[in-house]
């Protein structure tokens, strides 16, 4: 038994032993770590408008009908005003009984008194230019219900790329800062990660008249990107 308890204790060092050489060689090398960040402004280039038009009538079938024909009207209009049919479509179809209420409480004082008949539809705007020519192509044509409005960048991946290669000399700008203080040259980079995933972020402009109708500001997207780097060092020559 004791000569077995010998054996096992040698084959554990011998192991440890072989092992060492192999956790050596798992040290991270010395490396400068920074991150970089880099923001850039982009101007929208498309837009989205949600509109519609909302009637009231005594039956449901009064309110139905008299929200389709406003709606027909809203929806030749678009198309007389140049937008593509590919580029709106209906959003929301409503019909709703409406009850009386008491103006104190606001409680239900009686049963069904009208019926409220609702239809909007989403329109993409390609040339943010004509937003406010296309709410007044909406209200013009019978759209009483103009909900928001909305800008995004298309070619958000272009720009992207670019603000990438500024976080990067970032990050090369503050290596080489501390590089110089504590005396060692920057090698080779080790790692490169960027951190979470890049998302516009939205800088409303205070808002101007534009070619005709409704004060519309478009704003801009600020795209922001943060990355991690590690770089080698070595002892100045």
């Amino acid at each position: 038994m004791r000569r077995m308890k010998q054996t096992i204790a040698l084959a554990a060092v011998t192991s440890a032993w072989l092992a060492a050489p192999a956790l050596a060689q798992t040290v991270p090398p010395p490396a400068i770590s920074v991150t970089g960040e880099a923001n850039v402004p982009v101007a929208p280039d498309q837009a989205q408008i949600d509109g519609g038009v909302t009637s009231d009538a005594k039956t449901a079938r009064e309110a139905s009908d008299a929200n389709n024909a406003a709606m027909g009207k809203v929806l030749l209009a678009l198309k007389g005003a140049g937008i593509e049919e590919k580029d709106y479509q209906t959003s929301r179809l409503s019909l709703q009984p409406q009850f009386a209420t008491s103006p104190r409480t606001a409680e239900r004082t009686a049963g069904i008194v009208s019926f409220r008949a609702s239809n909007r539809v989403t329109v993409k705007i390609r040339d943010v230019s004509k937003v406010a020519n296309v709410i007044d192509v909406l209200v013009s044509a019978g759209a009483n219900d103009i909900g928001g409005i909305s800008f995004t960048v298309t070619q958000a991946s272009k720009h992207l790329d670019e603000a990438r290669e500024k976080a990067i000399a970032d990050a090369r700008r503050k290596a080489e800062i501390y590089a110089k203080a504590v005396g060692v040259t920057l090698g080779e980079p080790i790692s490169v990660e960027e951190s979470g995933s890049p998302s516009p972020v939205f800088r409303s402009k205070v808002a101007a008249p534009m070619s005709a109708g409704a004060p519309v500001a478009q704003g801009e997207e600020t795209l922001s990107v943060t990355v991690s780097v590690s770089w080698a060092i070595k002892p100045k020559e």
